[in-house]
């Protein structure tokens, strides 16, 4: 039982290809309710013209968001995830640590940030360069 032909597969040739496997086990492909024997040439048409579209949907799809984000960039508002700190509180956390009075759980809480952004932000600070 498949709701959508699009989430059985990416692709027509593999969407072949899981049915191939699927008609040589003798299982019936349920699409959407409706049941369609790929065994006989009408139900394997039936099916290749269903994946097809479904797969010209998608590609339509995808053609679309690049545009979209294309669009964005060219205007300047496709920045991604904005980063918890500034930079200079990033400088703050990097220079508490280096004193080495702080723990990255204790810069974490005192940041309210998750202690991955702390190891994030040593990291990208590099080596201490007064050591």
């Amino acid at each position: 039982m498949v709701t959508k032909l699009d989430r059985l597969a990416r692709s027509l040739p593999d969407a072949r290809d899981i049915v191939a496997e699927l008609t040589a086990r003798g299982v019936k492909l349920s699409l959407g309710g409706s049941v369609h024997d790929t065994s006989d040439p009408v139900g394997k048409l039936l099916f290749n013209v269903l994946a097809m579209v479904a797969e010209f949907e998608a590609d339509l799809a995808r053609m679309r968001t690049r545009e979209g984000m294309q669009v964005a960039k060219a205007k300047g508002r496709l920045r991604g995830k904005q980063p918890k700190l500034k930079p200079a509180q990033e400088a703050h956390l990097v220079e508490l640590w280096r004193a080495g009075k702080h723990t990255s759980a204790e810069l974490a809480e005192l940041f309210s940030v998750a202690r991955s952004t702390v190891y994030r932000a040593i990291q990208r600070a590099g080596p201490d360069p007064a050591a």
